[in-house]
């Protein structure tokens, strides 16, 4: 199991290990640190992010979680039919706008990017969350290569690690630690985002 933290090395503890915060500190405290002033969380589409990132926490980041270690079939049933119903709507949302909120990439993208490098060779399979994968999404597919494109993001996503340690790591789902052959994606493939959004 692994759990984000930021640690402050002056003051030897840490400063938060909740994501959503690390994410808001990430967009600006460090500004004059980086120079990078780029606003993923900008105030005028605040309200509109914090929408989009209410439903897509429970229902997909958090929904294949739930479909995932369910031990009962209502549970799961609980849980798949929401997080489908998700991507569906995501997908709906993609073809009339190139990102979750329009024309700027926010904090909701990024958000979703992370469950949806993963849903493919992990969540599909190892967490039952089968009725599609993301490439059956064309939308949400061209979507994700472009956010795995975006400069800086392709060098810190391993999919070797991301499965190994998804099916290594949970024995109460996968007993044996049988790590499968995942299906190969083209995730440098043109995305074509720009030229119909």
């Amino acid at each position: 199991m692994t759990v984000p933290v930021l640690w402050d090395k002056q003051r030897d503890m840490i400063v938060s290990n909740e994501s959503a915060e690390i994410i808001r500190m990430f967009n600006s405290a460090f500004n004059g640190v980086t120079g990078n002033t780029d606003d993923y969380y900008p105030e005028p589409m605040r309200a509109r992010i914090d929408d989009l990132n209410t439903r897509i926490y429970d229902t997909v980041n958090n929904g294949v979680y739930k479909a995932g270690f369910a031990t009962s079939q209502s549970a799961y049933d609980k849980a798949v039919h929401p997080l489908f119903e998700s991507l569906d709507w995501i997908e709906g949302l993609l073809a009339q706008n190139r990102y979750l909120t329009g024309d700027r990439v926010t904090e909701a993208d990024w958000r979703l990017f992370t469950t949806i490098c993963r849903f493919d060779a992990v969540y599909h399979t190892h967490f039952k969350c089968n009725r599609h994968m993301i490439v059956d999404y064309p939308n949400l597919w061209a979507w994700a290569r472009e956010m795995y494109q975006w400069p800086g993001v392709a060098e810190t996503v391993h999919f070797d690690h991301i499965t190994r340690h998804y099916y290594y790591s949970h024995d109460s789902i996968n007993p044996h630690r049988l790590v499968p052959v995942c299906p190969a994606r083209d995730w440098t493939a043109p995305h074509g985002r720009g030229a119909t959004n």
